[in-house]
């Protein structure tokens, strides 16, 4: 495990950032992240990661992020497609704007096809794999969400198209996460009690999930989505 080499994208904020700080106990962890200041602070807080910057909605930049890795490294052992524009909403139907619509697209959906088009051959020398971070939101909406939730449902069919086009060589899962608490906002009694388990979902339920789907014990496991949220897509809420 010493010697596995993993990127994560969107890794400095967030739930990636909390998936970097996981998996970097156990193996190398790449986080890469538009955000140069957060990956300057990741870095600080812990020496273990190391940060790249990245728009991932550039595929030169993907590509020579690749090249560096191979170069660098010599081999990529997982891939997490984590980076994301995290705001779900949108404005009203009648007023959404095409370029905010091809922009979710564009870092939400497109750079995952991106970011296996480039690492795909690298995975097949090591037997690696790719999990994708999509959301709840690919399989229930509230008002104006129609870009994330159509870029997250893309993501969730992404998974399982590249599971038959990578395979067996390389697996491909998919994590959709419900609320997960990723700031210091203090949260309300009935914001935890409304989840089936108690509480609202932490970033370390999110990590431990990527760190079993890259391991080993997984290597029977492709083309999924794991729904991590509590339980709350599966209780039915009528108005009363």
């Amino acid at each position: 495990m010493e010697n596995r080499v993993v990127l994560v994208t969107g890794g400095a904020n967030g739930i990636g950032k909390g998936i970097a700080n996981y998996l970097a106990k156990k193996m190398l962890v790449i986080a890469a992240d538009i955000d140069e200041n957060a990956g300057f602070q990741l870095v600080s807080e812990n020496p273990l990661v190391r940060f790249k910057q990245l728009d991932v909605t550039s595929e030169q930049q993907i590509s020579s992020l690749i090249d560096e890795i191979k170069y660098q490294h010599g081999r990529l052992d997982a891939v997490v497609n984590n980076a994301a524009i995290a705001n779900p909403y949108n404005a009203p139907l009648h007023q959404l704007d095409v370029y905010d619509w091809n922009k979710a697209l564009a870092v939400n959906l497109t750079a995952p096809m991106l970011m296996a088009k480039h690492t795909v051959s690298l995975l097949r020398d090591t037997k690696g794999c790719i999990v994708n971070i999509a959301s709840t939101r690919a399989i229930q909406s509230e008002s104006n969400t129609e870009a994330y939730s159509a870029s997250k449902g893309g993501i969730v069919a992404l998974t399982h198209s590249l599971a038959v086009s990578v395979g067996p060589d390389v697996r491909v899962n998919c994590i959709s996460p419900g609320w997960i608490h990723t700031t210091d906002e203090l949260l309300r009694d009935i914001d935890h009690q409304q989840h089936l388990v108690g509480r609202v979902g932490q970033v370390q339920d999110i990590a431990s999930m990527v760190g079993y789907l890259i391991s080993e014990e997984a290597g029977f496991i492709t083309g999924q989505n794991f729904v991590i949220d509590g339980g709350m897509t599966k209780k039915m809420i009528y108005s009363e």
